[in-house]
């Protein structure tokens, strides 16, 4: 398991053993980087093996008595969580993922931070619980069986929402919640839960806050004893974060194909802020390397094709730097979405007409599906990979469950009580952006051991955000968001860097497959053999990365 996971902690790896237990730890060095950092570690009845950071660490250590033999973060948790016990997690500030083994009472503490930013899969036995950060190392003898509930999940969602996985037995513990082993009991709770009660209608008032917390946040997010870049794109989230540091090494990921790079932008902001800037560049996009790459990064369908973007970037990043920041998150704090101010409203009556006699498979029937719903349903309809009148109609009857409700991971977090713009920021933070934008993060980067953290995600970050007046955020008259970030930055950025259209790092890939019609083909044949799809996919299908990714991983694992 240690060995599966050499990537993620290739400067030591460890392990603790004892009668029916074995704790593993591979190591990325970070804080204290000598062998007294080294994992699993133990204290008194207590084991740790832990992977992320403390911000918080040196505060938190002055409050405790010790004795300290490191001067790492993961020694002030373990120390914290034998005074506190679970109470730990409540006085953290990071990102991370672990588990405590206690020695007198035999027992195992494990929680994963309030976003989700790093990951942990368990697998509860006959004989007990095996846990990991990927997948990979909980399968190294076979996989079990496949979840069928979760692939129909992934033709809704484009990931494998948590808690599942794609097999059968093994599971997610999702965002901000923490789990107890012991004698074969297994007990789960959520630790955290923001607020959505507005506090801030003031925008001078708002954005005197918004920049002290920045402040604060992207100094605490560059902890470290190794060397901290950022990844900066040509968009406003990643210049915030730069702004912030003085001097910091940046780097842009451009590319060959016109209006899909972002270095020029991203040159400028550098220029502006006196960064030590790095550009690489993605010359000829081989887009059959890029879905080869897809079953080892991620062991279960991803339909995020930017996570050949994030891996390459991490890979250039990586000669440089140990960590890197991002600027994930700002979209969904922020409103940097055109869906928040494109209201869903209560759908079309004439679209909801049309979409009962049009084929769901076809373009214009697509289209209308997704215009003729309001709600829960018609988020779903727009965001979703599959309507739910075209999952019947192409997925195999092997996988429709009767009366299964394909919405149950949206319909889990949605907020009807809450103003619409604050209900959709409430689901993406709660949705997309732990399972499907963080996920892509952590593999893409941690594939070239490459530590990446989101200051705007940063629970402090979150809770200010999620309090601020939507109509602080968003002007929908201006088709525009991010206004309460746009005030504060305008200033300090180059003139017209704010104005630049938006555009995001997924790859060209209807245009690829317009040219190689066969890939397209071959994948529909194999997944209709594999009793995925009941039915060949339509040339014009809009979802063909989607369906790429499923059929590359279900070969990877010998389903098809």
């Amino acid at each position: 398991m240690n060995a599966t996971l050499h990537h993620r902690g290739p400067d030591d790896q460890g392990v603790y053993s004892e009668t029916g237990v074995a704790l593993g730890h591979t190591r990325l060095s970070i804080i204290d980087l000598s062998p007294a950092g080294h994992q699993p570690m133990e204290f008194g009845d207590f084991v740790i093996t832990f992977n992320g950071e403390i911000y918080n660490f040196k505060a938190l250590r002055d409050t405790l008595p010790g004795p300290f033999r490191s001067s790492s973060d993961t020694e002030v948790l373990l120390h914290l969580f034998a005074r506190d016990g679970a109470a730990c997690v409540d006085k953290l500030e990071g990102m991370f993922a672990f588990a405590i083994w206690d020695r007198r009472r035999r027992r195992l503490f494990a929680a994963r931070d309030r976003l989700g930013i790093k990951p942990l899969y368990y697998q509860a036995t006959a004989d007990g619980l095996r846990f990991a950060s990927e997948l990979k190392a909980l399968v190294i003898d076979g996989h079990p069986p496949l979840d069928l509930t979760a692939l129909r999940d992934y033709f809704t969602y484009g990931y494998v929402p948590a808690p599942k996985s794609a097999y059968l037995g093994i599971a997610k513990l999702p965002a901000a919640h923490r789990l107890w082993w012991e004698q074969g009991r297994l007990s789960i709770e959520r630790y955290w839960q923001p607020s959505a009660q507005i506090e801030y209608r003031d925008a001078d008032v708002a954005e005197q806050a918004l920049d002290e917390l920045l402040r604060k946040v992207v100094t605490d997010h560059t902890l470290s004893d190794v060397p901290v870049g950022v990844f900066l794109s040509g968009g406003l989230d990643s210049a915030t974060i730069t702004y912030y540091l003085q001097h910091p090494k940046t780097f842009t990921l451009g590319f060959d194909v016109a209006g899909r790079s972002e270095a020029d932008a991203a040159r400028a902001v550098a220029r502006h802020l006196g960064t030590e800037h790095h550009e690489a560049t993605a010359l000829g996009v081989d887009l059959d390397a890029a879905l080869a790459a897809m079953p080892r990064l991620f062991d279960e369908p991803f339909s995020d094709s930017a996570a050949w973007s994030n891996l390459l970037i991490s890979q250039a990043a990586r000669r440089e730097v140990t960590v890197a920041l991002s600027g994930e998150g700002g979209d969904e704090l922020f409103c940097g979405y055109p869906r928040y101010w494109q209201s869903v409203g209560e759908g079309s009556r004439a679209a909801r007409a049309l979409s009962a006699v049009l084929p769901p498979l076809s373009p214009f029937g697509q289209s209308m599906h997704r215009r003729a719903r309001g709600g829960l349903e018609g988020y779903a309809a727009r965001f979703s990979q599959l309507t739910l009148p075209q999952l019947p109609a192409l997925i195999h009857p092997r996988l429709l469950e009767r009366d299964y409700d394909d919405l149950w991971f949206y319909r889990a977090h949605w907020r009807p009580e809450l103003d619409p713009i604050q209900r959709m920021r409430w689901l993406d933070i709660h949705t997309n952006l732990a399972e499907g934008l963080l996920t892509k993060v952590d593999r893409s980067s941690m594939a070239h051991s490459l530590e990446v953290r989101p200051p705007l995600l940063d629970h402090r970050l979150v809770e200010f955000a999620l309090k601020v007046d939507p109509r602080l955020l968003v002007d929908r008259e201006a088709s525009r968001g991010k206004l309460l970030l746009r005030r504060l930055m305008g200033p300090r950025l180059p003139a017209g860097h704010l104005d630049r259209p938006k555009s995001g790092f997924g790859l060209p890939v209807r245009r690829w497959v317009r040219q190689n019609p066969q890939l397209l083909t071959a994948a529909s044949e194999r997944l209709q053999r594999a009793a995925i799809l009941r039915r060949p996919l339509p040339r014009d299908f809009r979802r063909t990365w989607t369906m790429l990714a499923l059929d590359r991983w279900l070969t990877s694992i010998g389903e098809a």
